[in-house]
């Protein structure tokens, strides 16, 4: 395929930087050719913005019978995701879809399983997984520079966002519209990275604190614990009610520690694993050799752009994935869980229940405004 033909469904605020990406010739191989939004506003918005002779939708089965698009890009409210999603690849498209992948787990399997039968390329906006600081801290994972993990930490509590960000939106921070709040809008470019660098956890404990510091129905405060399989613990912390927030991903292993904080990766690296020396040592008091190092990192993070590129490669060429749709799941059964938690007041397992998750989902749902 010489050219891919991109269709944009949602020109919100995310979709419509989709759209000026491929507009403005930023993707090679790729072209905005469409757009679909249910708000004439919007359409008439993306015409004056982004050429005259593009051509605008009111619903995705108008963009589908007019075969004018190879592939979409999906930024609508969460719950759309996987039903937008499922009807494109059913339609033969390639999809691109924007974080999260739904807002259940139960629903993205299903539309899991539609993208696998359709052999369509299908991608996530996990656009943090370009960023070389976090490819370099998964490499020193992954090739065992760090020794077996003991212990992760994530404080990512700079997700500020004021009351009037609420406000903007009618279906923003609703059980019935959002799916959920910060767990699921802010961070889960964070629990993605989280699970694609340290891997699954077999098991959490949240608290999720809802409308603690804004006037809205869903989770505005998280601190979640949770166990891996070797033994290893984690916290997760995020809010948007902290100003000023940090951003501290701190891994403790075996062989010392790794630190990214500030666009900096730091690297405590113990001389001898610390168990060997906890075996060998007979000195009482002590501890390893340590040297901190600086870990280089080179590279810009391409973001948006660069997810966009990835999956348009693939399409035209079968370029490897940065961020293939199906793992969308991963990040998105970590805050399906710690909302199950919270809302049982009790450890969660993973894989999480889907069924029983849905179905605290739903009760929600019912008295949400």
């Amino acid at each position: 395929m010489d050219l891919v033909r991109v269709g944009v469904i949602g020109v919100g605020n995310i979709g419509t930087l989709h759209s000026r990406i491929l507009a403005t010739n930023q993707v090679p191989g790729a072209k905005l050719a469409a757009v679909c939004d249910l708000n004439p506003e919007r359409l008439k918005f993306a015409i004056e913005n982004f050429g005259e002779d593009l051509l605008v939708f009111e619903n995705i089965e108008q963009l589908i019978n007019a075969n004018c698009v190879d592939a979409v890009i999906i930024a609508t409210p969460h719950y759309a995701h996987p039903v937008l999603a499922i009807k494109a690849f059913q339609a033969g498209l390639h999809v691109l879809v924007e974080k999260p992948a739904g807002v259940y787990t139960k629903h993205v399997r299903e539309m899991n399983e539609v993208a696998v039968k359709s052999g369509k390329v299908f991608s996530m906006m996990y656009n943090q997984r370009t960023n070389p600081l976090y490819q370099k801290l998964r490499d020193l994972i992954q090739s065992g520079e760090l020794g077996e993990i003991k212990r992760t930490n994530w404080i990512i509590t700079n997700w500020y966002r004021s009351q009037s960000y609420y406000d903007s939106g009618g279906w923003r921070a609703t059980w019935a519209e959002e799916g959920g709040g910060v767990l699921l809008n802010q961070a889960p470019h964070q629990l993605d990275l989280w699970q694609w660098i340290c891997g699954m956890p077999k098991r959490v404990r949240a608290f999720c604190y809802f409308g603690k510091y804004h006037d809205i129905e869903v989770e505005d405060d998280v601190t979640a614990f949770v166990e891996y399989e070797n033994g290893a613990t984690g916290i997760f912390i995020t809010s948007t009610g902290e100003a000023p927030g940090t951003n501290r991903f701190e891994i403790s292993g075996d062989r010392g520690k790794i630190v990214v904080e500030d666009d900096q990766l730091s690297f405590w690296r113990l001389r001898v694993p610390e168990r060997q020396f906890n075996a060998e040592y007979r000195g009482g008091f002590g501890s390893p050799e340590v040297w901190k190092c600086h870990v280089p990192v080179t590279g810009r993070n391409p973001e948006h752009q660069g997810i966009i590129a990835n999956w348009v490669s693939a399409i035209r060429e079968g370029t490897e994935l940065l961020a293939p749709g199906v793992e969308g799941i991963h990040g998105l059964e970590l805050s399906n869980a710690m909302h199950l938690s919270a809302w049982t007041d009790s450890w969660v397992d993973l894989p999480v229940d889907e069924d029983i998750f849905y179905q605290e989902l739903q009760k929600r749902i019912a008295i949400s405004k």
